[in-house]
């Protein structure tokens, strides 16, 4: 199973390392990560395994939701079914 996060915000350091220890903290591991910045708009979005998360999926995108929160970033984490329904026709 997979997950999409996506990340929106403003450009600012450590931005990927926080996202990514969250994933750590659930033992999700980041399979692939694209990641831009524009002037001082950073875009990321990063596709991660979470066959074996520790604890629940819904904690881990709410724990992501908080993260953005606190650091002023957009932060939306989908599980793959979700995503692959909204994207077919």
């Amino acid at each position: 199973m997979k997950a999409i996060i996506t990340v929106i915000g403003k450009d600012t350091v450590g931005i990927l390392h926080k996202v990514s220890g969250v994933c750590a903290e659930y033992n999700a591991n980041v399979m692939d990560v694209t990641q831009s910045v524009l002037q001082d708009l950073f875009a990321m979005i990063m596709l991660v395994d979470i066959t074996n998360i520790s604890g629940d999926f819904s904690d881990m995108v709410d724990r992501m939701t908080t993260l953005g929160q606190e650091q002023g970033l957009s932060i939306h984490t989908m599980h793959e079914d979700i995503f692959n329904s909204m994207h077919n026709i």
